[in-house]
């Protein structure tokens, strides 16, 4: 199992209950493949940085994801026939990938050299 970033994008004018529908669609092909949804971030409706459908704006699902490595070609293949569905983009998530920035210290600053008199 290796765990995968999945950025769905979907129509901006979809009602609550049809973003449900599309969140339990995805989820049944992810247990349909024995993956595993690891979290799920919904930032919701933002600007895109270019048009999708001659729109501007798109509604926004952030997943990890525990999956075989087969699942997802075929998840992506499902999630893109679907209507309300506007892209799918599967990440490969590497540890590699990640900052050290929290990890390291910072450096220490040197001591400023003094102002020259005149």
């Amino acid at each position: 199992m290796h765990t995968y970033d999945l950025n769905v994008i979907l129509d901006p004018l979809l009602s609550e209950t049809q973003v449900q529908t599309e969140k339990d669609a995805i989820a049944a092909q992810v247990q349909r493949y024995n993956g595993e949804v690891v979290t799920l971030e919904e930032p919701g409706r933002q600007r895109l940085a270019y048009e999708i459908r001659k729109g501007r704006e798109g509604y926004y699902l952030f997943y990890t994801l525990k999956l075989s490595n087969e699942a997802p070609r075929a998840i992506e293949a499902a999630l893109k026939v679907r209507d309300n569905v506007m892209r799918v983009l599967f990440v490969k998530d590497k540890p590699e990938w990640k900052t050290l920035r929290a990890r390291k210290p910072k450096a220490e600053a040197a001591p400023a050299a003094p102002a020259p008199t005149a």
